[in-house]
């Protein structure tokens, strides 16, 4: 079974979370912690600065680890490590997604989550 680490962010501003909807592939249309692959010449949180400026292009801080969750799919072996991460500038523009909102804490849970996000999402609310 093949191992894929990724990295997704947890960005708070203004006391609300960040979720952004896939626009394509079999995710299309689910609400997610935006994030991506690890490549193997960088850290998790060196990709995670990487993953959110390349996908929604703002730039973040990333402040340490919060929490993982594994799961498989397919023939793969998936970690999925969130990052709290602090909004440093820009203007959303996204690439991989269609769309994004900043949602209070207590209304992550009502948002259609990817699999993989639902886990941490619980974790989130309940911290």
């Amino acid at each position: 079974m093949r191992k894929v680490n990724v990295v997704a962010a947890l960005i708070e501003k203004n006391g609300c979370f960040l979720l952004a909807q896939r626009a394509g592939g079999s995710l299309k249309g689910k609400w997610e912690f935006p994030g991506g692959k690890v490549e193997d010449y960088e850290t998790e949180e060196e990709a995670i600065v990487r993953e959110i400026y390349e996908e929604l292009n703002i730039s973040v801080k990333c402040d340490g680890f919060v929490d993982k969750t594994i799961f498989i799919k397919d023939d793969k072996e998936i970690t999925l490590n969130l990052y709290r991460c602090t909004y440093l500038s820009g203007e959303v523009v996204l690439s991989a997604h269609s769309s994004y909102i900043f949602v209070d804490k207590n209304l992550l849970l009502t948002y259609d989550l990817a699999d993989a996000d639902i886990e941490l999402a619980k974790r989130v609310v309940n911290n």
